[in-house]
């Protein structure tokens, strides 16, 4: 402590340059501020070129401010599916933070704190010194360590391991230069301060700062003395220096403003994008419906694209771009942002948004690819709201003409008969004809649940079959539930999904008439895409009267009647099953343990598939999927049926559990084109709980459950 107490414990500020340096570099400093603000005013300027969104995104700005906050600060959303590259983007991000706080006291303590107590107090006083500054050099020196580590980590993913999501056709300079001029930044930081310990001649308290420190120890090793440290500083110094202001100057221009436009976008987001879909105004011109141009974008989806780091997680997580369709939702996110640029830089004539075929920024084949799963917007670190955006530029496709054959086939069935199929609406409820008991009409009474059933239960042989077991558990729980019969018509989560706006708004109007016509507690419906319509759009029309929370999935329902003891499930089956998470039911609204719940009520050996719950994959059905036509390899509902086989289980799983009637389509099809359908059965649970029902015997009379 007596040297400690020997030595001024604090550094010189500027030491080895000239009064006549520290000015050029004070003035570079205020031109590369300069430069910054007049980059970031460009930028927000062009955002207000932007149509108007459909959301107030500024509403209770403080609490989005404190939420964006939150997903910022904590990196939580990096750590998603990768632990290594969350650490990494912490280590980065904390560090710069950090350094930037830092350089940041400096410059308050060398121009606005010393010159303010020479003016009041007479004399030039320092903070930076002490307690203080021991405790200051410490933590910068922590921390930078760790900044230089997590860029080394992000150096070895880009250009040794090749991690694959990292590259693509945007893949260009200015990712190369981001991350190669941060880490010299690092380094060269740490290169200056070991040469001023080293040319001050190791002031004893500088052992605070152990990386430094231990890079003048290096430096001494390898032969650099005090006067040749204090010969070459000045050149290192401002080697790091300009690069410094450089990177200030150069953030609004290139890739680096994502380190503003990031939390502006999470703070502007919609936490129920995807979810729930813009409409479009009664009064809209045709012409105008979807994005023509690139003004037709609203200033948030222009944020959107400026928000993109090219970081390759909404590509890794697509199942479309998996199954080898035409999308990469990073690409078309890219090339409205590049063709907006390119535009406004006069390098290239206006196109069109989106077309099929011919001269356009995205081809309708790639927009026609998308599944609407949402992975991608879950998968994004930066809330891009991708699904919001896909589904205004097929509106564009669909008032343009230009369909696919097989969804306009569809899109005609349902105009014509309420049903994708194209059946009668008196065939709907054939279904209740193999029943031993009536089904309750609730047009005739009222009802505790109004079941909804939906299309594919309603129609499709093989759902029909989950239909059954619905109404059997049901009547075996003494519940008091009715249909709607031939009143009802499909919901239209995926007719809007691919564009048609108009179709799907006819159906709210004619499906919220045929519920208004009901006395009911509860809608229940067997589909989590119409779960997801009537929970979260179907609310927002004059013509719905009930909330979200009047809404249940059958697997809700079914888990409440077990809780409360109104439905006996015994646990006599003793099957290896896995359960598949539908994307409407876990990543739309985040239900994942009621279906759970149910399954293990029956006795079987729940194993859990590494993609799980917001993490599923996409059985390929979605977003008009099932109405696509696509040379696909592997099918996402092969490869999802593969995960089940070989990554699951050790390979011991015999049952593939759904609770969607979409996916046991899908997944069904996948069986029989993937070669499984020797080695994996699909159920719906509601098959599996009458399964376990029947095995044990106890089957009961309604009125016996009841009781």
């Amino acid at each position: 402590m007596a040297i400690l107490q020997a030595e001024p414990v604090t550094r010189p500020q500027f030491w080895g340059i000239t009064p006549v340096g520290k000015t050029i570099f004070y003035f570079l400093a205020v031109l590369s501020v300069v430069v910054f603000a007049y980059g970031v005013y460009r930028r927000v300027s062009r955002l207000r070129t932007g149509s108007e969104d459909h959301l107030d995104r500024l509403e209770n700005l403080s609490g989005r401010v404190v939420s964006g906050a939150k997903i910022v600060f904590t990196n939580e959303k990096q750590f998603d599916r990768d632990l290594v590259g969350g650490l990494m983007h912490t280590f980065i991000f904390w560090g710069f933070l950090t350094l930037f706080i830092a350089t940041a006291i400096l410059a308050f303590d060398e121009w606005a704190y010393r010159n303010g107590t020479e003016l009041l107090l007479g004399t030039r006083q320092s903070f930076f010194e002490g307690t203080f500054y021991l405790s200051y050099s410490f933590v910068v020196d922590a921390m930078g360590l760790l900044f230089v580590v997590g860029l080394g980590v992000a150096l070895y993913r880009r250009y040794v391991r090749e991690t694959e999501r990292l590259w693509g056709v945007h893949t260009g300079r200015e990712d190369a230069l981001l991350v190669w001029s941060l880490f010299l930044l690092g380094v060269g930081g740490y290169l200056t301060e070991s040469l001023r310990i080293v040319g001050t001649e190791f002031p004893a308290h500088e052992t605070i700062s152990f990386v430094g420190y231990f890079g003048a120890l290096v430096l001494s090793a390898v032969g650099v003395s005090a006067g040749l440290a204090e010969g070459v500083y000045p050149f290192v110094w401002w080697s790091h220096g300009l690069l410094a202001l450089w990177f200030v100057a150069w953030i609004p221009y290139a890739k680096p403003f994502h380190m503003l436009s990031s939390f502006a976008n999470v703070v502007a987001r919609d936490p129920r994008a995807g979810s729930r879909l813009p409409g479009v105004p009664a009064d809209a011109d045709p012409e105008e419906i979807g994005p023509s141009e690139i003004e037709d974008f609203s200033w948030k989806q222009l944020l959107d694209h400026d928000a993109c780091t090219k970081c390759g997680r909404c590509s890794s997580v697509c199942p479309a771009k998996a199954s080898g369709r035409p999308l990469d939702p990073r690409d078309v996110i890219l090339d409205l942002r590049q063709y907006r640029k390119d535009v406004d830089a006069g390098r290239t004539d206006e196109v069109p948004i989106v077309a099929d075929g011919g001269t356009s920024v995205i081809d309708s084949r790639t927009m026609e690819s998308c599944l609407a799963c949402m992975a991608c917007m879950d998968a994004c670190p930066v809330e891009i709201e991708h699904v919001t955006q896909f589904t205004e530029m097929n509106r564009r496709l669909t008032e343009a003409g230009e369909m696919a054959e097989h969804v306009q086939d569809a899109m005609m069935n349902v105009f014509q008969q309420g049903n994708t199929f194209g059946d009668p609406d008196h065939a709907r409820p054939a279904w209740t004809e193999d029943l031993d008991f009536e089904v309750p009409d609730a047009r005739e009474e009222p009802v505790e649940y109004l079941w909804y059933v939906g299309d594919y239960p309603s129609y499709d042989d093989r759902n029909q079959a989950v239909a059954q077991s619905l109404a059997r558990l049901f009547e075996h729980a003494g519940v008091d539930y009715g249909i709607v019969y031939e009143d009802e018509q499909t919901s239209g989560n995926d007719v809007r999904r691919v564009g048609e706006e108009g179709l799907y708004e006819m159906l709210v109007e004619d499906n919220a008439a045929a519920i208004a016509a009901c006395e009911y507690d509860t809608i229940v419906t067997t589909d989590p895409h119409a779960y997801n319509t009537f929970t979260n759009e179907y609310p927002e029309f004059e013509a719905c009267d009930w909330a979200a929370a009047d809404v249940a999935h059958y697997t809700q329902v079914v888990d409440d009647l077990l809780a409360s003891g109104r439905l006996q499930i015994p646990a006599s089956l003793s099957e290896t099953v896995t359960y598949h998470d539908p994307c409407h039911l876990g990543r739309y609204n985040e239900i994942y343990e009621a279906p759970r719940e149910v399954i293990r009520q029956t006795g079987v050996d729940l194993q859990e598939m590494p993609r799980n719950r917001s993490n599923s994959f996409c059985c390929g059905g979605g977003g008009g999927g099932l109405w696509m036509d696509f040379d696909e390899d592997p099918k996402p509902s092969e490869e999802r049926l593969r995960e089940a086989m070989e990554d699951t289980g050790g390979g011991a799983v015999s049952r593939f559990v759904v609770a969607c009637p979409m996916c046991v389509t899908m997944f069904e099809d996948g069986r029989k084109t993937g070669g499984y359908e020797d080695d994996l059965e699909v159920v719906d649970i509601t098959e599996l709980l009458v399964e376990a029902i029947e095995e044990s015997g106890t089957a009961a009379a309604p009125a016996e459950a009841a009781a």
